[in-house]
């Protein structure tokens, strides 16, 4: 599956070109919203390395975890070509197998599809989450002060 940021006039013609190009018939899927910010993809990577020690996890296997149980439902409830794929091929494994593919090498596509807004909810669910049940993660707002210094 492709997928293209549109960003620009020029990412719009690169589309096109792109399409015109494609040869038989394809299935295109257009998702309206501004593609994830580089801060909500930070605030997660930050998110990983404070609860990997909590949870005596290695990083990988908790960011695998955010991607399984926060990420894939949000994109199978907003994302019907998404819902589709995972749905015949990750959705019958078992939870290891599926944990395997969301990290590297497989790695597969899961926040990279999000919109702002389906990456917000990622990040609120996760949040709201770990820390009532205890855990301590870094304040989304704490990155502002650290950028600023």
């Amino acid at each position: 599956m492709t997928t293209r940021i549109i960003r620009s006039e020029s990412d719009r013609k690169n589309l096109i070109r792109f399409l015109e190009n494609q040869k038989g018939a394809v299935t295109v899927t257009i998702t309206n919203g501004k593609h994830r910010s580089t801060h909500q993809n930070r605030l997660q990577r930050q998110w990983v390395n404070d609860l990997a020690p909590q949870l005596g996890e290695p990083s990988e296997d908790v960011r695998a975890m955010f991607k399984l149980e926060y990420g894939v439902p949000i994109l199978r409830n907003e994302n019907e070509a998404f819902k589709a794929e995972y749905d015949a091929i990750i959705m019958p494994m078992p939870y290891e197998a599926k944990s395997r593919l969301m990290k590297v090498p497989f790695d597969f596509s899961v926040t990279r599809l999000m919109t702002v807004k389906q990456y917000t909810q990622f990040l609120d669910n996760i949040y709201r989450d770990f820390t009532g049940r205890g855990y301590i993660l870094t304040n989304p707002d704490d990155l502002k002060w650290e950028k600023a210094a």
